[in-house]
C-alpha cells in the first residue's frame, strides 16, 4: 500500500488573511509511492533551507525522498511557525509532482517569511548573492544552487511580492540576480521590478528589462535573421483556430502564413516538453486536440535535424557573460530529445560521443561564434541557457533560450567520468563573473 502523507487542502488562491495561530489540521490525505531512500544531508542541516539541489541529486540517482517528505510533514504539524521547514516541504512536494499541494505549502511558508538563506558550503563566504525569485513551481526561477553546489557563495532567496516586488525588507547582499524566468505570468512582475531596481546600489545580473526577451515567442522573433542561426518563429494559435483546421473549416497556411505540415505544437506556458508534439496531418492534429485541452498554443515549423546516421543530437550550452560553455549533449533516434529519456545512461557509445563533444567544444563554439555572439548581443542577458542543434547545412538551430534551464554536475561519475572536468569550467566561470561584478562595483569600475 502507498504510504499516505498529508498536505494542504486550503485553496492556494484564497484571499483569506494568514493566521499563524490557526491549526495546521485543515489537511487532506494523498498517497505517494513508498520510499527507497532518504534525503542525505538534511539531518546534518536540520532547520536549514536546502534549496532544490539535494532533491535533484537524489532524483538523478534514481532515489526517492517521499519518506523524508512524510517525516517533514509530521514535524511541520508540530512546528506550524517553522517557515523554513514548510518551504523545504514545498520543494519536496513539487519534486514529487504534487504541484497544487506544493504551491499551497509554499504559499503557507511565504506568508510567514519571504527570505531564505542557502548557506555557503565553503567558508569563508566570498560573497552574498541576492536571488530575486517569484513564487511558483520548479520552472519559475533559475535553479542556480544546482550549479553552485559546494561553493563559497551564499544564496539569499528573496521572494518578490506581486504588485510591489520589494515590499519586504531586502537583506544585505553584494550583488543581485533576477532569477525569475520569462513567461506570461511573470511579465507584470518583471516590469514592476525593472522600475524598483532602476537606481539599485548593487550590481544586477540579468536585468529585469531583458529577461522577457527569452520568452519563447519573443525569443523566436528576436533572433530572426541572426547570422548563422536558425530559429522557427513560435506563433500563437488559439484552440478555435486549430479546431477549424482539424475540422477542415480552415487551412494551416490560413492561420499561419507559410506553414505546412509537419509542424510542432505545444500549449502556451508548458515546460519540459509537456504537450509538445509533431503534427504531420489534419488527422494527427485532430487526435492531438482530443488529448490536449488547452485554450492557447504555440506552433512552429518542424526542422529535420537528423545527422547522416539518422540520429538526432541536442546540445545544452550556457552563456556566462557572453562566453559559451558546454553542459551536455543528448543523442536519440527521436526528434524530441530529453536527456533523461535519450538512453544516455544506458548506452556507453552515446556517452562516449558526448565526451567527444565536450572535449571538442572549442571548435563547436568557434564554428558558431557569430550565432552565439548574436544571441548574447540581442538578449543582453548575463546568464542564459540555450538548447540547440546543428542543421545539415551547418547552421546553429536554436530550440529555446531560457535563463532557468537546469545546469548541474550531478551525474554519476562512474558513468560520466568526462563531465566533472567540463562542468567545473561552467561553475568556475559563473563564480568568477559574480566575484568580478561585485569587485568591480566596489572599485567603481563601469559595467
Amino acid at each position: 500500500m502507498p504510504k499516505p502523507i498529508l498536505a494542504f487542502a486550503n485553496d492556494p488562491t484564497s484571499p483569506q488573511k494568514y493566521d499563524k495561530h490557526r491549526r495546521i489540521d485543515q489537511l487532506q490525505t494523498i498517497a505517494i509511492s513508498p520510499a527507497t531512500g532518504v534525503l542525505e544531508g538534511f539531518d546534518e542541516a536540520a532547520g536549514e533551507f536546502i534549496g532544490l539541489a539535494p532533491f535533484l541529486r537524489i532524483s538523478i540517482a534514481g532515489g526517492d525522498f517521499s519518506t523524508q517528505a512524510a517525516d517533514w510533514l509530521a514535524q511541520a504539524q508540530q512546528r506550524p511557525d517553522d517557515a523554513t521547514l514548510w518551504m523545504n516541504l514545498a520543494t519536496a512536494m513539487l519534486c514529487l509532482k504534487q504541484r497544487e499541494i506544493g504551491l499551497a505549502i509554499q504559499k503557507h511558508a511565504l506568508a510567514m517569511q519571504r527570505v531564505y538563506r542557502l548557506r555557503a558550503k565553503i567558508r569563508p563566504v566570498k560573497l552574498r548573492l541576492l536571488m530575486l525569485m517569484t513564487p511558483g513551481d520548479l520552472a519559475a526561477n533559475i535553479p542556480l544552487d544546482c550549479l553552485l553546489e559546494n561553493a563559497d557563495i551564499e544564496l539569499v532567496y528573496y521572494f518578490l511580492t506581486p504588485g510591489d516586488p520589494l515590499a519586504s525588507p531586502v537583506p544585505e547582499h553584494d550583488l543581485a540576480m533576477v532569477a525569475v524566468s520569462a513567461d506570461e505570468e511573470s511579465r507584470d512582475l518583471l516590469r514592476r521590478l525593472e522600475t524598483a531596481l532602476a537606481d539599485w546600489p548593487k550590481p544586477i545580473i540579468n536585468a529585469p528589462g531583458y529577461v522577457p526577451l527569452s520568452e519563447r515567442h519573443a525569443a523566436s522573433l528576436l533572433l530572426q535573421g541572426a547570422p548563422g542561426l536558425t530559429i522557427c518563429p513560435a506563433l500563437h494559435a488559439s484552440r478555435k483556430q486549430l479546431e477549424d483546421v482539424a475540422a477542415g473549416r480552415a487551412t494551416l497556411e490560413g492561420i499561419a502564413e507559410g506553414h505546412r505540415f509537419p509542424i510542432i505544437v505545444r500549449p502556451e506556458g508548458s515546460h519540459g516538453g509537456h504537450g509538445l508534439a509533431k503534427i504531420t496531418s489534419v488527422e494527427t492534429l485532430r487526435t492531438y486536440l482530443s488529448e490536449e485541452i488547452q485554450p492557447e498554443y504555440f506552433l512552429s515549423r518542424f526542422v529535420d535535424y537528423r545527422g547522416a546516421d539518422g540520429l538526432f543530437r541536442k546540445f545544452r550550452i550556457v552563456l556566462i557573460d557572453g562566453q559559451p560553455y558546454a553542459c551536455h549533449m543528448a543523442v536519440s533516434s527521436h526528434w524530441m530529445i530529453h536527456y533523461l529519456n535519450a538512453g544516455m545512461y544506458q548506452d556507453e557509445s552515446k556517452r562516449a560521443e558526448e565526451a567527444d563533444f565536450l572535449a571538442g567544444f572549442p571548435a563547436f563554439a568557434a564554428r558558431h561564434h557569430t550565432a552565439l555572439a548574436a544571441i548574447y548581443r540581442r538578449t543582453r542577458l548575463d546568464y542564459l541557457g540555450i538548447d540547440c542543434a546543428e542543421t545539415a547545412d551547418g547552421r546553429l538551430l536554436v530550440f529555446e533560450i531560457d535563463p532557468a534551464m537546469v545546469i548541474h554536475a550531478m551525474d554519476r561519475e562512474d558513468l560520466f567520468p568526462h563531465k566533472q572536468y567540463h562542468m567545473l569550467k561552467v561553475k568556475n566561470a559563473m563564480r568568477e563573473m559574480l566575484i568580478l561584478r561585485a569587485a568591480g562595483h566596489r572599485l567603481g569600475v563601469p559595467r
